[in-house]
């Protein structure tokens, strides 16, 4: 399964798991671990996701991190192409613009 990751959601991540190190002194690197573990587990069960409906006829798929609480936000874009297109926190209330 090739596993193709957006420039903004690499952004995300790169923004997201330098806040954690800077300011979560007790679990610096949690992000970052939650991250790895979230992309296996698309690239290995891509349909396992929850369904995210945010553009009418083009369904968008997110796993959830428990711990830090964010979402990798991703698109099976072929029968062996998944794109990761957002990372958000889920405690925002909303979702990201796809």
């Amino acid at each position: 399964m090739k596993l193709e990751i957006a420039s903004r959601a690499v952004s995300e991540a790169e923004r997201c798991a330098r806040w954690w190190r800077e300011n979560r002194p007790a679990a610096r690197m949690l992000f970052e671990k939650e991250l790895l573990d979230a992309l296996d587990r698309i690239r290995v069960a891509p349909l396992s996701g929850n369904a995210y409906l945010a553009i009418p006829g083009r369904e968008h798929r997110r796993v959830l991190m428990p711990e830090s609480r964010y979402h990798v936000y991703y698109r099976v874009a072929g029968p062996d192409h998944v794109r990761v297109v957002a990372i958000w926190s889920a405690v925002r209330g909303r979702g990201p613009t796809l």
